[in-house]
């Protein structure tokens, strides 16, 4: 009895130790230069705002609201807004989701509103392949009239003028693969790269560039309560005009009774946290994070803070709901 029980243990940290092997070693295949759209440390949950195959995959009509205010204390910090819905079709494989985002930087402003189109693609009896489709349009907002620069006696021709472009359109491209207890995915939500300038044509601003996401995902049963999942998401762009190096994201999360969800975060040259969520009736869920900055930031900002809401209507009763992971 004692070996079965302690040979049980080894595999589960076999289990552990090969999950975020694994999603080191993927991580760590990807080089590039900078990234610019909104970042979410519950990204796991947010999934559909960067990967439009994501939508369906609840299998279910549901919504989600987050809202993040990033360096809390920092005069002109990042605060983000985003709303997201999907739903499957009659048909099946096929599912549409919509998405719409508010992310405001000092006096920059960006509002986003995409579609997206998803198509099931059986790969296994245990395993989907969703492709995806996202087209919409940002609208971008820039006051240059309203900057003050340090030397008050000289006027700046960089600065003048207001970048308003009310319809800038722009269409993305996704593949996400999983199971119950995986997934892979992949995507380019921009693929048009945007450069907006302001009326006097003096000032530009590199306001769209081409991103591109990995992202993967494994849970592992730690007893018959707990389940263990690591996540990574790895943020790239291509662009010769930036220099901010590639950008990490690695969580460990754990589940409790399938109600509970603790974890902690990493961000690459950026941050660390923690993460926390409450699953009511597989229907309702509300989560929190906070991220400290591990760079100069922390001398000016508390940190950030990031609170999430969603729900799901099951619109067909009969169905079997199974235990949502990701």
């Amino acid at each position: 009895m004692f070996n079965l029980k302690k040979i049980e243990k080894m595999k589960i940290k076999l289990n552990i130790i090969k999950g975020l092997g694994i999603l080191l070693i993927v991580a760590a295949s990807l080089t590039s230069n900078a990234q610019q759209d909104p970042m979410y440390t519950q990204y796991m949950f947010n999934t559909q705002s960067i990967n439009p195959a994501y939508a369906g995959t609840w299998e279910s009509l549901s919504f989600m609201v987050l809202a993040r205010q990033q360096w809390v204390g920092l005069d002109g910090a990042p605060q983000t807004y985003s709303f997201s819905m999907q739903a499957p079709l009659k048909n099946e494989r096929v599912a549409l989701g919509l998405n719409l985002i508010s992310d405001k930087v000092g006096l920059e402003k960006r509002f986003y509103m995409f579609a997206d189109y998803s198509y099931l693609v059986p790969v296994g009896e245990k395993s989907n392949l969703r492709l995806g489709l996202k087209g919409g349009f940002t609208n971008y907002s820039n006051d240059l009239n309203a900057y003050q620069t340090y030397d008050s006696g000289l006027t700046d021709p960089s600065f003048q003028g207001v970048i308003n472009k009310q319809f800038m359109p722009n269409f993305g491209v996704g593949a996400f693969l999983s199971s119950k207890r995986y997934y892979v995915g992949l995507s380019v939500p921009k693929i048009i790269h945007n450069k907006f300038e302001n009326d006097l044509e003096t000032h530009s601003v590199e306001s769209e560039l081409r991103h591109y996401y990995l992202m993967a995902g494994l849970v592992f049963n730690l007893g018959e309560n707990i389940k263990f999942k690591p996540t990574m998401l790895t943020k790239a762009t291509f662009s010769s005009e930036t220099g901010a190096p590639v950008q990490l994201d690695l969580t460990a999360n754990f589940l409790i009774k399938e109600k509970v969800w603790f974890g902690a975060m990493w961000r690459s040259q950026d941050a660390v946290g923690f993460i926390a969520q409450w699953i009511f009736n597989n229907d309702l869920r509300i989560g929190y994070a906070y991220d400290y900055s591990t760079t100069n930031l922390q001398n000016v900002s508390s940190g950030s803070h990031e609170i999430m809401v969603s729900y799901e209507i099951r619109l067909l009763k009969e169905k079997i709901v199974s235990p949502r992971y990701f």
